[in-house]
């Protein structure tokens, strides 16, 4: 259901096709939520269907045609109640983490590289969430830069920070897992 309310924040931003959605699931949204286009494509249906977004049907060249959707007042109003709901803590679905639980079963060295391939991977998703964070910092992403114009200028500062903050989350979650995992081979010695 949360990716519902993921689709209209973006509409929210600018219309966009199901392929432009897609695109932004596959990269900058990742990070947050992810959304394979086998769901987007019938979610859009149904929010249609719902009045919680439009479908305009717009023609490219002589046969390409594309749906361009836009939040509706109605979706505009389900986003804002969503919003302004506390949501419960998700259950922890940590493949690592339970990975780590029976490490014990393997020789400490092979324990060792899995640990430090881990924290090449997290060392490097924290560069790209740094870089990421400091292009929303400029307001220098596409998506930003038109959720910006669409508002009064004297929310921008909030609007930035807000959306940097999570990024601050992501960059801290990673030190600390790092930190942990560092802490999970010197265990192994």
């Amino acid at each position: 259901m949360s990716l519902q309310y993921a689709v209209l924040g973006v509409l929210e931003a600018r219309p966009m096709s199901g392929y432009e959605l897609t695109q932004f699931f596959e990269s900058t949204a990742r990070w947050v939520w992810t959304a394979p286009q086998s769901q987007i494509y019938p979610l859009l249906t149904r929010m249609a269907s719902d009045g919680l977004i439009t479908g305009e049907e717009q023609v490219r060249g002589s046969k390409l045609k594309r749906t361009s959707y836009s939040i509706t007042d109605s979706g505009v109003l389900e986003l804002r109640h969503w919003l302004a709901e506390p949501h419960a803590e998700p259950n922890v679905r940590d493949a690592f983490l339970l990975q780590t639980l029976f490490l014990d079963m393997i020789p400490p060295a092979e324990a060792e590289s899995v640990l430090r391939a881990h924290i090449t991977q997290i060392e490097e998703r924290r560069e790209q969430w740094a870089a990421h964070r400091a292009r929303l910092a400029a307001a220098d992403t596409p998506l930003i830069r038109e959720r910006l114009q669409r508002r009064d200028p004297a929310e921008h500062a909030r609007i930035v920070n807000l959306k940097t903050h999570v990024f601050d989350y992501l960059i801290d979650s990673a030190t600390h897992r790092i930190a942990w995992a560092e802490e999970a081979i010197s265990i192994l010695s």
